[in-house]
């Protein structure tokens, strides 16, 4: 009987040496992943602050609705991704329009991805830094959205285009936001430890 234990516990032992060794082979340091996933997010670091102004979109009615957007954005995870809250508001004060998005980079890849709910809807899309501002594609069958944005002196523009292949863009949506000011969001207010 203490022949088996001595052997099981050898084994036990020298299985867990194993599964150590490979997955210290195979994980990457974290600390590096995380510094340059931080590198990468600078490309989005002129996002950061709390924006506010006018916007519009084209109803599936045809109809153009107006709101007043507002987004409060900022780096979460030691500056590792970048989260959004945008928020819509119609004439009335209500909400109309909430959305949630975090843009990662993945090293190992070099893409950067945005996860976004909203409407009741989730997903993740490839978006990408451009020297201006960014672009985000939805696939969306035989038809592609493209959301462009230019950020200039504090100006965030950004549009919405239907895009099929040997037709005009349709432009669907436009929002042309100020920044009002810095956001210690999301960071800001973790709980501590005692």
């Amino acid at each position: 009987m203490t022949r088996i234990l001595f052997t099981m516990c050898a084994l036990l032992l020298a299985m867990a040496g194993i599964c150590h060794t490979a997955s210290a082979q195979g994980r990457p340091d974290p600390a590096m992943t995380i510094a340059a996933q931080r590198e990468a997010m600078k490309a989005f670091a002129a996002l950061d602050g709390v924006w506010r102004g006018p916007a519009w979109t084209i109803l599936p009615s045809g109809e153009k609705h107006n709101i007043t957007q507002t987004e409060r954005i900022g780096p979460f995870l030691d500056g590792s991704v970048k989260v959004i809250e945008g928020r819509g508001y119609n004439a009335d004060g209500s909400v109309g329009f909430n959305a949630f998005g975090i843009i990662s980079y993945d090293p190992a890849t070099h893409a950067y991805n945005l996860h976004s709910h909203a409407m009741g809807q989730a997903g993740d899309f490839v978006i990408k830094p451009t020297t201006d501002g960014y672009v985000w594609e939805i696939p969306a069958g035989p038809m592609t959205i493209r959301y462009t944005a230019v950020i200039k002196d504090g100006t965030l523009h950004e549009v919405g285009d239907r895009i099929m292949l040997g037709k005009e863009p349709i432009r669907f949506f436009d929002m042309n936001l100020k920044r009002a000011g810095d956001t210690d969001w999301p960071a800001a207010g973790a709980v501590t430890m005692k």
